[in-house]
């Protein structure tokens, strides 16, 4: 699958792109548990586009600039009006 063929709502999402842009690392807290997170956004291209993927705690040491990274079952949202690629609990990222 490319990124121009992402849209809302889709699931088992399987990509493969580069890193191209990777944001600081910021702490949310749960609305659900009294715990914190670590969250990061990653811009990642292919030939087709570009999309932000989010990046949870142990993912943020994983994924460098210029990486290519595999997400296989993600899932796609939108957040403020742009597309956003999420590997969630049942997905798997994997840095090539």
């Amino acid at each position: 699958m490319k990124i121009n063929e992402l849209h809302d709502g889709m699931k088992r999402v399987n990509i493969q792109a580069r890193v191209t842009e990777k944001s600081d690392t910021r702490e949310v807290v749960s609305r659900f548990k009294d715990q914190t997170y670590r969250v990061a956004t990653a811009t990642v291209s292919d030939e087709t586009g570009t999309v932000k993927l989010t990046l949870w705690n142990e993912q943020i040491e994983l994924v460098k600039v210029n990486d290519t990274v595999r997400v296989e079952n993600g899932y796609v949202t939108s957040f403020r009006g742009e597309i956003q690629l999420n590997v969630g609990k049942y997905g798997t990222l994997t840095v090539e």
